[in-house]
């Protein structure tokens, strides 16, 4: 599998939506258990790419991330779907702040 040659596998879901990238692909691309991937739907198609925390120096945020995973997970079982868990996040940052900036003298 060369760098420019388009390569296609077929891959089936499993019932919780769940794939596996072929193993050619995660070591080509870099993939482990430890990587954080972008998904992104452009034109009806589903891409995947890697996320490099710690070339843009947030180390910390894979940290964080994976303490709350289980959570993330948890939810996911609940049937929230990633877009409800994100925004409730987004939602708890903002009260944060505010609280923090209500503290500040």
């Amino acid at each position: 599998m060369s760098d420019g040659e388009p390569t296609t596998k077929i891959v089936r879901p499993l019932r919780s939506g769940q794939i596996t990238i072929p193993a050619e692909f995660r070591k080509r691309l870099g993939i482990d258990e430890h990587s954080l991937l972008q998904v992104s739907l452009t034109q009806d198609e589903l891409r995947l790419k890697p996320v490099r925390l710690e070339e843009q120096g947030s180390s910390w945020f894979r940290e964080l991330y994976d303490l709350f995973a289980p959570v993330r997970q948890e939810a996911a079982d609940k049937g929230y779907t990633e877009e409800q868990i994100n925004a409730w996040i987004d939602d708890a940052v903002r009260a944060a702040r505010a609280e923090r900036a209500a503290q500040q003298p």
